[in-house]
C-alpha cells in the first residue's frame, strides 16, 4: 500500500492565498461543497500544522482551491518554495492583502516552473550578483550586465528574449490588479523567475521588467527601500537607454514629436525619455517642466500615444508544449502541479491564448 497523502501546512496557506481567498471564505466554500459545517478555526489550525489534512478532507481542499491534491502535499521548504529574495514593483495603493496574494502566486509559479524545467536547464544561466556602492553605481551595474550578455550598443529590441537567452524564467499573467506590474524571485542558484503583469502598457512593461532585472542582480539583501527602488530605476534607465548611445539624440529642441519618435526607437515611454534627457543634462529643468506639463495636459500620464510592440515570453511556453506533447496533457499538468484545464492557459505565450500542443482544454483576502 502507498503512503497516505497528507497536506503540507505551508502549501495549504499558499494555495488559499494564491486564489485570493480568506480563511473564512475558504471554510464557507468547503462547507457548501461538503454539505457539513467547516469552521474558519479548522482552516487556521490546518494551516498552522496543528491537525492532519488527508483523505476526503484533502480532496475537498483540492476541489475548492482548484489544485491537484499532490501539490498540496509538497514539502514546500524541500522544494525551494519561498526560498530566495522577492522583489516587486508596486504602487503605494496596493494593500498588504493583495501583495500576499501575488507573492503566493509567485511561490506557486516557482513550484510549477520547477516541475516544467529540468534542473540542468534552471542552473544554466548567465545571471550574477553585481554589487552597488558609492563607487559602483547602478548605471555601471547595467553596463556590466549588458557586456556580460554581449548586447550591442543602442536599443534593446526584445528585452524578454534577451533575459530568456540569459536563462531567466519569464511568465506573463493576469495579476488581477492595476497596482503591481511585476514581481521577481532569485535564490542565487537556479535562474531567477520573473512574474509580469499582462496589463501594463508595453512601454512601462519594458521599464518595469528592466527594473526587476536590476533588483535581482544588485540586491542580495531584503529591502524594498526607497534607495533600492531608486537604484533599480537607475539600472533600468541605463540598461534600456545607455547614456553613451542616447545622449546625442536627446539634445537640442526636444519636443513631444521627437519624444514620440524616440519612444518607437528605444521602446520606453516619452516620460522616461524626458527624465533621461534631464538626468544627462541634455535639457534644462525649465524645458523638462514644460514637457511634463504639456504631457499632463494632453492626458499622457494615463496613456501616451504611440504603440510599442508587446513582447511575449517563449521559453516556458515551449517547454510546456514539449512536456504535454511527450506525456499528454493530464500527466504534464500533474507533473507541474496544476489542473489540466488550467495548464494551457497558465503557460500560454500570453494570457488569453492557448498553449498550442499543450491542449485545449474570488477575490476575498484576509
Amino acid at each position: 500500500m502507498g503512503e497516505t497523502l497528507k497536506a503540507h501546512a505551508m502549501m495549504l496557506t499558499l494555495a488559499r492565498e494564491s486564489r485570493g481567498m480568506s480563511q473564512t471564505s475558504l471554510a464557507d466554500a468547503m462547507s457548501k461543497l461538503a454539505g457539513e459545517p467547516i469552521s474558519q478555526g479548522y482552516v487556521s489550525k490546518a494551516e498552522a500544522g496543528k491537525l492532519a489534512v488527508d483523505g476526503e478532507r484533502l480532496a475537498l481542499y483540492g476541489r475548492v482551491l482548484r489544485y491537484p491534491v499532490g501539490v498540496l502535499c509538497v514539502d514546500a521548504e524541500m522544494n525551494g518554495v519561498g526560498i530566495g529574495l522577492v522583489h516587486h514593483r508596486k504602487k503605494a495603493s496596493l494593500g498588504a492583502k493583495e501583495l500576499r496574494r501575488i507573492h503566493a502566486q509567485l511561490a506557486m509559479a516557482w513550484l510549477q516552473v520547477r516541475g516544467l524545467v529540468e534542473p540542468r536547464v534552471r542552473g544554466a544561466h548567465r545571471f550574477e550578483r553585481i554589487g552597488v556602492s558609492d563607487l559602483d553605481t547602478p548605471a555601471e551595474a547595467a553596463q556590466a550586465l549588458r557586456k556580460l550578455w554581449g548586447l550591442p550598443a543602442g536599443p534593446v529590441a526584445d528585452l524578454i528574449g534577451v533575459v530568456e537567452s540569459a536563462g531567466g524564467m519569464v511568465l506573463v499573467r493576469d495579476l488581477d490588479t492595476p497596482d503591481l506590474d511585476a514581481v521577481s524571485q532569485w535564490d542565487g542558484v537556479d535562474a531567477p523567475l520573473f512574474l509580469l503583469s499582462a496589463h501594463a502598457p508595453a512601454d512601462r512593461f519594458r521599464f518595469t521588467f528592466a527594473h526587476e532585472v536590476g533588483h535581482v542582480v544588485m540586491h542580495a539583501e531584503p529591502g524594498a527601500t526607497a534607495l533600492q527602488e531608486r537604484q533599480a530605476d537607475e539600472f533600468a534607465s541605463e540598461f534600456l537607454m545607455p547614456a553613451a548611445d542616447i545622449a546625442d539624440e536627446l539634445g537640442g529642441s526636444l519636443d513631444l514629436a521627437r519624444l514620440l519618435a524616440l519612444k518607437q526607437r528605444w521602446g520606453v515611454s516619452m516620460a522616461a525619455l524626458a527624465r533621461t534627457a534631464l538626468t544627462l543634462s541634455q535639457i534644462s529643468e525649465w524645458q523638462y517642466r514644460n514637457l511634463v506639463i504639456e504631457m499632463s495636459t494632453l492626458g499622457y500620464k494615463k496613456q501616451e500615444p504611440g504603440e510599442i510592440h508587446r513582447e511575449v515570453p517563449r521559453a516556458i511556453a515551449a517547454a510546456a508544449r514539449s512536456l504535454a506533447h511527450q506525456h499528454g496533457l493530464s500527466r504534464a499538468a500533474d507533473q507541474v502541479g496544476v489542473l489540466p484545464e488550467e495548464y494551457s492557459l497558465l503557460f500560454a505565450p500570453h494570457p488569453g491564448s492557448a498553449c498550442g500542443d499543450a491542449g485545449s482544454s474570488h477575490h476575498d483576502v484576509d
